[in-house]
């Protein structure tokens, strides 16, 4: 598009040319009536050329206007879309992190229950064997084998001429009628704390067959003590050392279920999430490190498992223990 500046001057051209020639086809006397002539045409045309050059600016200023506020709206569009987005994409994170801390609270109230149940069975386990103790105890003991009432009121001698009181009966053969009978064999109950500790040295000096059976007897005769609970986490330990990933994991399921409030439990979730990742199941081990997170969020098991976590690239949900 031509400026006003251009045309002006284009006009101003035509005008000075149209002068020059003016004078050489028109007689003396008619020269200054056409000249007055021509200079009110050239000045109307001069005044027309500014209207015009006015015009033109104005509309080019407004045009102007009108160019820089659509930019500033397509800028403040392109900021407002950008701060939208943003937005969404904040609610969409938060979405997920609720979703995987409801999801991780439904798994524990889950676990609780599976827990609460176990105790449960071993709480009636155990009245059922106090039932049974108290009715051994109650239970008058029955006639021994071989034995023969006392005569009512008559001899009580015995063949060979001498005599025997009431209710007591003779030695067996090969034993002196003075010896008292042996008494039962006592039960062979291992002491709790001595049986624990030689575990542990066992432990920790390696010798793990040894160490197994003498956690397997703290097991075995405890098994409602919290010891019992820190032999089971052990013996998964003795395990997963010898590579016998399931049979940790049932070790570690052990702890979990039967003594959840254990000081080794957060330890033995994290073995167990290792033991899975071991086994290759990866979606299960990493549920059990978050699960993990989420019980005991402060202790340096669950650091552990925030490591292990980003180390693999999953995303760790910072949420409170439930």
């Amino acid at each position: 598009m031509q400026t006003p500046r251009s045309i002006r001057n284009r006009v101003l051209a035509a005008v000075v040319f149209v002068l020059v020639l003016a004078p050489a086809g028109v007689p003396a006397h008619a020269v200054s009536k056409e000249i007055v002539q021509l200079q009110t045409q050239v000045q109307q045309l001069l005044d027309m050329v500014q209207r015009l050059q006015s015009t033109l600016d104005t509309r080019f200023g407004g045009l102007q206007n009108l160019v820089q506020q659509t930019a500033d709206e397509a800028n403040q569009m392109t900021a407002a879309v950008a701060d939208l987005q943003k937005k969404l994409n904040s609610q969409n994170d938060a979405v997920n992190g609720k979703m995987d801390a409801t999801s991780g609270q439904i798994q524990s109230l889950n676990d609780s229950v599976d827990e609460l149940k176990t105790r449960m069975d071993k709480l009636n386990q155990a009245v059922q064997g106090l039932q049974a103790q108290l009715q051994n105890i109650q239970s008058p003991p029955s006639a021994m084998p071989g034995s023969t009432p006392a005569p009512q009121g008559g001899d009580t001698s015995q063949p060979g001429g001498s005599p025997q009181q009431p209710g007591i009966f003779p030695p067996p053969a090969g034993q002196s009628g003075n010896a008292p009978a042996a008494p039962p064999a006592a039960s062979q109950t291992p002491p709790l704390q001595e049986t624990f500790q030689a575990a542990v040295r066992d432990y920790n000096a390696a010798r793990y067959p040894l160490a197994a059976s003498e956690f397997g007897d703290v097991v075995h005769y405890y098994p409602l003590d919290d010891l019992a609970g820190t032999s089971q986490f052990y013996l998964g330990e003795i395990a997963y050392q010898q590579q016998d990933y399931a049979k940790a994991i049932n070790y570690y399921n052990a702890v979990l279920e039967g003594f959840s409030g254990n000081a080794k439990a957060p330890a033995a979730q994290l073995h167990k999430g290792e033991a899975l990742l071991a086994q290759n199941k990866r979606e299960a081990g990493i549920r059990e490190l978050r699960l993990l997170i989420q019980r005991h969020p402060q202790t340096p098991e669950a650091t552990r498992a925030r490591s292990k976590l980003n180390g693999m690239g999953v995303r760790v949900t910072a949420t409170a223990s439930h």
